[in-house]
Protein backbone atom coordinates (compact mmCIF):
# COMPACT_ATOMS: atom_id res chain seq x y z
CA UNK A 1 0.00 0.00 0.00
CA UNK A 2 1.45 3.07 -1.10
CA UNK A 3 1.14 6.55 0.53
CA UNK A 4 -1.91 7.93 -1.07
CA UNK A 5 -3.61 4.35 -0.65
CA UNK A 6 -2.79 4.57 2.99
CA UNK A 7 -4.19 7.98 3.54
CA UNK A 8 -7.36 7.30 1.37
CA UNK A 9 -7.54 4.20 4.30
CA UNK A 10 -6.99 6.67 6.96
CA UNK A 11 -10.02 9.12 5.98
CA UNK A 12 -12.36 6.32 4.91
CA UNK A 13 -11.93 4.86 8.34
CA UNK A 14 -12.03 8.29 10.39
CA UNK A 15 -15.49 9.17 8.05
CA UNK A 16 -16.39 5.29 9.26
CA UNK A 17 -15.97 5.83 12.95
CA UNK A 18 -16.98 9.43 12.67
CA UNK A 19 -20.89 8.45 11.41
CA UNK A 20 -20.84 6.16 14.27
CA UNK A 21 -20.40 9.20 16.60
CA UNK A 22 -24.08 10.40 15.88
CA UNK A 23 -25.85 7.83 16.46
CA UNK A 24 -26.91 9.53 20.22
CA UNK A 25 -26.02 7.59 22.63
CA UNK A 26 -24.06 7.98 26.11
CA UNK A 27 -20.69 6.97 24.65
CA UNK A 28 -20.90 9.17 21.87
CA UNK A 29 -20.58 12.66 23.81
CA UNK A 30 -17.34 13.94 22.74
CA UNK A 31 -17.38 17.85 24.50
CA UNK A 32 -14.22 16.87 27.02
CA UNK A 33 -14.51 20.61 28.33
CA UNK A 34 -17.50 19.36 30.74
CA UNK A 35 -16.14 16.10 31.98
CA UNK A 36 -13.52 15.80 34.85
CA UNK A 37 -10.10 15.66 33.39
CA UNK A 38 -8.60 11.45 35.33
CA UNK A 39 -4.59 12.88 35.17
CA UNK A 40 -5.59 16.19 36.86
CA UNK A 41 -7.49 13.94 39.38
CA UNK A 42 -4.58 11.32 40.10
CA UNK A 43 -1.83 14.75 40.13
CA UNK A 44 -4.57 16.36 42.93
CA UNK A 45 -3.84 13.04 45.01
CA UNK A 46 0.04 13.46 44.91
CA UNK A 47 -0.17 16.61 45.89
CA UNK A 48 -2.44 16.24 48.51
CA UNK A 49 0.06 13.46 49.46
CA UNK A 50 2.88 15.67 49.82
CA UNK A 51 0.73 18.00 52.53
CA UNK A 52 -0.18 15.21 54.56
CA UNK A 53 3.63 14.08 54.72
CA UNK A 54 5.38 17.49 54.27
CA UNK A 55 8.97 15.80 54.71
CA UNK A 56 9.12 13.22 52.83
CA UNK A 57 7.30 14.18 49.24
CA UNK A 58 9.61 16.51 47.42
CA UNK A 59 7.63 18.57 44.15
CA UNK A 60 10.59 19.74 42.01
CA UNK A 61 8.86 22.03 40.08
CA UNK A 62 8.41 23.98 43.33
CA UNK A 63 11.51 26.21 44.21
CA UNK A 64 10.69 27.35 48.37
CA UNK A 65 13.10 27.98 51.11
CA UNK A 66 10.52 27.65 53.92
CA UNK A 67 7.60 24.94 54.55
CA UNK A 68 5.81 27.70 54.98
CA UNK A 69 6.30 28.65 51.08
CA UNK A 70 5.84 25.32 50.26
CA UNK A 71 2.64 24.87 51.76
CA UNK A 72 1.08 27.89 50.65
CA UNK A 73 2.09 27.38 46.85
CA UNK A 74 0.68 23.87 47.43
CA UNK A 75 -2.28 25.05 48.40
CA UNK A 76 -2.97 27.35 45.87
CA UNK A 77 -2.09 24.87 43.05
CA UNK A 78 -4.81 22.13 44.88
CA UNK A 79 -7.55 24.94 45.41
CA UNK A 80 -7.25 26.18 41.80
CA UNK A 81 -6.98 22.68 40.66
CA UNK A 82 -9.53 20.93 42.94
CA UNK A 83 -12.03 23.47 42.44
CA UNK A 84 -11.82 23.24 38.47
CA UNK A 85 -12.28 19.60 38.66
CA UNK A 86 -15.16 20.08 41.00
CA UNK A 87 -16.69 22.64 39.18
CA UNK A 88 -17.44 20.30 36.08
CA UNK A 89 -18.90 16.94 38.50
CA UNK A 90 -21.07 19.52 40.36
CA UNK A 91 -22.97 20.10 37.17
CA UNK A 92 -24.00 16.18 37.15
CA UNK A 93 -26.17 17.47 40.02
CA UNK A 94 -29.68 18.90 39.64
CA UNK A 95 -29.10 21.68 42.00
CA UNK A 96 -25.94 22.88 39.89
CA UNK A 97 -26.66 22.77 35.97
CA UNK A 98 -26.95 26.31 35.54
CA UNK A 99 -26.32 27.88 32.07
CA UNK A 100 -23.19 29.47 32.82
CA UNK A 101 -21.48 27.10 35.39
CA UNK A 102 -21.29 30.35 38.11
CA UNK A 103 -22.93 28.21 40.85
CA UNK A 104 -21.29 25.28 40.15
CA UNK A 105 -18.00 27.19 40.41
CA UNK A 106 -18.45 28.95 43.28
CA UNK A 107 -19.35 26.14 45.22
CA UNK A 108 -16.45 24.28 44.28
CA UNK A 109 -13.95 26.56 45.46
CA UNK A 110 -16.19 26.85 48.91
CA UNK A 111 -15.71 22.78 49.25
CA UNK A 112 -12.22 22.54 48.15
CA UNK A 113 -11.34 25.04 51.09
CA UNK A 114 -13.79 23.16 53.26
CA UNK A 115 -11.69 19.90 52.39
CA UNK A 116 -7.95 21.30 52.67
CA UNK A 117 -9.57 22.49 56.31
CA UNK A 118 -9.70 18.72 57.16
CA UNK A 119 -6.54 17.37 56.25
CA UNK A 120 -5.11 17.93 60.03
CA UNK A 121 -8.25 15.16 60.84
CA UNK A 122 -7.38 13.44 57.44
CA UNK A 123 -3.60 13.54 59.02
CA UNK A 124 -4.94 12.63 62.40
CA UNK A 125 -6.15 9.34 60.67
CA UNK A 126 -2.97 8.69 58.91
CA UNK A 127 -0.78 8.59 61.86
CA UNK A 128 -2.76 5.96 63.42
CA UNK A 129 -2.58 3.84 60.32
CA UNK A 130 1.41 4.14 59.49
CA UNK A 131 1.72 3.36 63.67
CA UNK A 132 -0.89 0.28 62.71
CA UNK A 133 0.97 -0.76 59.99
CA UNK A 134 4.33 -0.34 61.91
CA UNK A 135 3.07 -2.66 64.64
CA UNK A 136 1.17 -5.30 62.72
CA UNK A 137 4.44 -6.33 60.56
CA UNK A 138 7.27 -7.37 61.82
CA UNK A 139 8.84 -7.00 58.57
CA UNK A 140 8.83 -3.56 58.25
CA UNK A 141 11.81 -1.92 58.72
CA UNK A 142 11.00 1.30 60.12
CA UNK A 143 8.11 3.85 59.25
CA UNK A 144 9.64 5.51 56.49
CA UNK A 145 9.68 2.24 54.79
CA UNK A 146 5.87 2.36 55.36
CA UNK A 147 5.17 5.46 54.21
CA UNK A 148 7.36 5.08 51.09
CA UNK A 149 6.34 1.62 49.54
CA UNK A 150 3.47 0.17 51.14
CA UNK A 151 0.52 -0.08 48.66
CA UNK A 152 -1.37 -1.05 52.08
CA UNK A 153 -0.73 2.65 53.33
CA UNK A 154 -1.83 4.29 50.05
CA UNK A 155 -4.80 3.07 49.71
CA UNK A 156 -5.85 4.03 53.24
CA UNK A 157 -4.46 7.51 52.78
CA UNK A 158 -6.21 7.56 49.49
CA UNK A 159 -9.62 6.65 50.92
CA UNK A 160 -9.33 9.10 53.32
CA UNK A 161 -8.99 12.29 50.81
CA UNK A 162 -11.85 10.51 48.77
CA UNK A 163 -14.20 9.55 52.04
CA UNK A 164 -13.96 13.78 53.08
CA UNK A 165 -15.22 14.86 50.02
CA UNK A 166 -17.87 12.12 50.05
CA UNK A 167 -19.27 13.68 53.12
CA UNK A 168 -18.26 17.23 51.66
CA UNK A 169 -21.33 15.78 48.90
CA UNK A 170 -18.67 15.93 45.75
CA UNK A 171 -19.37 13.16 43.55
CA UNK A 172 -16.96 11.31 40.99
CA UNK A 173 -13.94 12.82 41.64
CA UNK A 174 -13.93 10.39 45.12
CA UNK A 175 -14.61 7.59 43.31
CA UNK A 176 -11.61 8.39 40.62
CA UNK A 177 -9.19 8.99 43.04
CA UNK A 178 -9.91 5.48 44.93
CA UNK A 179 -10.00 3.59 41.70
CA UNK A 180 -6.62 5.13 41.05
CA UNK A 181 -5.24 3.57 44.30
CA UNK A 182 -7.44 0.46 43.46
CA UNK A 183 -5.32 0.30 39.82
CA UNK A 184 -1.75 0.68 41.38
CA UNK A 185 -2.35 -1.48 44.40
CA UNK A 186 -5.11 -4.21 44.25
CA UNK A 187 -7.12 -2.81 47.00
CA UNK A 188 -10.32 -1.56 46.02
CA UNK A 189 -12.06 0.75 49.35
CA UNK A 190 -15.11 2.45 47.84
CA UNK A 191 -14.85 5.86 49.57
CA UNK A 192 -17.99 5.72 50.68
CA UNK A 193 -16.98 3.44 53.13
CA UNK A 194 -16.53 4.55 56.92
CA UNK A 195 -13.50 3.16 58.21
CA UNK A 196 -12.28 4.10 61.94
CA UNK A 197 -8.89 4.61 63.41
CA UNK A 198 -5.75 2.40 63.17
CA UNK A 199 -6.63 0.31 60.05
CA UNK A 200 -3.84 -2.08 59.12
CA UNK A 201 -3.96 -3.86 55.69
CA UNK A 202 -1.38 -6.66 55.41
CA UNK A 203 0.01 -7.13 51.72
CA UNK A 204 -3.51 -6.20 50.46
CA UNK A 205 -3.83 -7.42 47.16
CA UNK A 206 -7.66 -8.60 45.86
CA UNK A 207 -8.81 -6.73 48.83
CA UNK A 208 -12.18 -5.48 48.18
CA UNK A 209 -14.69 -3.11 50.86
CA UNK A 210 -17.87 -2.16 49.74
CA UNK A 211 -19.22 1.70 49.69
CA UNK A 212 -21.80 0.63 52.99
CA UNK A 213 -19.12 -1.30 54.89
CA UNK A 214 -18.47 0.41 58.46
CA UNK A 215 -15.14 -0.50 59.64
CA UNK A 216 -14.36 0.27 63.34
CA UNK A 217 -10.55 0.95 65.18
CA UNK A 218 -8.36 -1.20 65.23
CA UNK A 219 -9.30 -3.71 62.39
CA UNK A 220 -6.51 -5.76 60.22
CA UNK A 221 -7.46 -7.11 56.82
CA UNK A 222 -4.89 -9.75 54.81
CA UNK A 223 -5.05 -10.19 51.06
CA UNK A 224 -8.15 -11.33 49.32
CA UNK A 225 -10.53 -10.43 51.35
CA UNK A 226 -13.95 -9.32 50.11
CA UNK A 227 -16.02 -7.11 52.83
CA UNK A 228 -19.10 -6.70 49.79
CA UNK A 229 -22.92 -7.16 48.83
CA UNK A 230 -25.04 -10.66 49.29
CA UNK A 231 -26.28 -9.12 45.90
CA UNK A 232 -26.52 -6.77 43.77
CA UNK A 233 -29.23 -8.18 40.91
CA UNK A 234 -31.35 -5.26 41.52
CA UNK A 235 -29.02 -2.79 40.99
CA UNK A 236 -29.64 0.73 41.19
CA UNK A 237 -33.00 -0.11 43.28
CA UNK A 238 -30.38 -0.96 45.72
CA UNK A 239 -28.90 2.52 46.02
CA UNK A 240 -28.74 4.10 49.51
CA UNK A 241 -29.47 0.62 51.17
CA UNK A 242 -26.67 -1.22 53.39
CA UNK A 243 -25.78 -3.93 51.34
CA UNK A 244 -22.33 -4.38 52.98
CA UNK A 245 -21.04 -6.12 56.51
CA UNK A 246 -20.44 -3.79 59.59
CA UNK A 247 -16.92 -4.71 61.24
CA UNK A 248 -16.49 -3.90 64.78
CA UNK A 249 -13.30 -3.57 66.86
CA UNK A 250 -10.37 -4.77 67.13
CA UNK A 251 -11.23 -7.53 64.23
CA UNK A 252 -9.12 -9.50 62.63
CA UNK A 253 -9.84 -11.06 59.13
CA UNK A 254 -6.93 -13.39 57.37
CA UNK A 255 -6.62 -13.90 53.54
CA UNK A 256 -9.27 -15.15 51.08
CA UNK A 257 -12.61 -14.59 53.37
CA UNK A 258 -15.53 -13.62 52.37
CA UNK A 259 -17.86 -11.64 54.55
CA UNK A 260 -21.50 -10.44 52.97
CA UNK A 261 -24.48 -8.82 53.86
CA UNK A 262 -25.49 -5.35 54.78
CA UNK A 263 -27.15 -7.10 57.63
CA UNK A 264 -23.73 -9.19 58.96
CA UNK A 265 -21.96 -7.78 62.08
CA UNK A 266 -18.72 -9.34 62.57
CA UNK A 267 -18.41 -8.95 66.50
CA UNK A 268 -15.78 -6.92 68.44
CA UNK A 269 -12.58 -8.97 68.44
CA UNK A 270 -13.51 -11.37 66.32
CA UNK A 271 -11.01 -13.48 64.00
CA UNK A 272 -11.85 -15.01 60.71
CA UNK A 273 -10.01 -17.28 59.14
CA UNK A 274 -8.52 -17.96 55.43
CA UNK A 275 -11.06 -18.66 53.11
CA UNK A 276 -13.94 -18.66 55.41
CA UNK A 277 -17.47 -17.63 53.55
CA UNK A 278 -19.68 -15.97 56.06
CA UNK A 279 -23.24 -14.67 55.21
CA UNK A 280 -24.55 -13.96 58.51
CA UNK A 281 -23.16 -12.47 61.71
CA UNK A 282 -20.48 -13.65 64.33
CA UNK A 283 -20.10 -12.90 68.08
CA UNK A 284 -17.78 -10.63 69.89
CA UNK A 285 -14.55 -12.64 70.08
CA UNK A 286 -15.34 -15.90 68.56
CA UNK A 287 -12.82 -17.54 66.37
CA UNK A 288 -14.34 -18.76 62.99
CA UNK A 289 -12.23 -21.32 60.67
CA UNK A 290 -12.58 -23.69 57.81
CA UNK A 291 -12.62 -26.96 58.75
CA UNK A 292 -9.15 -28.66 57.71
CA UNK A 293 -9.10 -30.21 54.92
CA UNK A 294 -6.55 -33.48 54.29
CA UNK A 295 -3.50 -32.77 52.53
CA UNK A 296 -2.51 -35.73 50.02
CA UNK A 297 1.18 -35.79 48.72
CA UNK A 298 2.07 -38.35 46.39
CA UNK A 299 5.96 -38.94 46.32
CA UNK A 300 7.38 -39.90 43.38
CA UNK A 301 8.64 -43.58 42.80
CA UNK A 302 12.35 -43.57 43.29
Amino acid sequence: MDDLQMQESIREVTDFILNDYHKGRYIDQHNTFNHPDKDAVVDLIFKIERIIFPGFFNEKAYRYYTVENKLSTLVEDVIFNLTKQMTMVLQYLPEYQDENGEKSAGKAQELSIAFLKRIPEIRKLIETDVQAEYDGDPAAFNKEEIIYSYPGLFAIMVYRMAHELVLLGVPVIPRMMTEHAHSVTGIDIHPGATIGEYFFIDHGTGIVIGETTIIGDNVKIYQGVTIGALSTRKGQLLKGKKRHPTIEDNVTIYAGASILGGETVIGEGAVIGANAFITSSVPKNARVSMQTQDLNIQYPHK
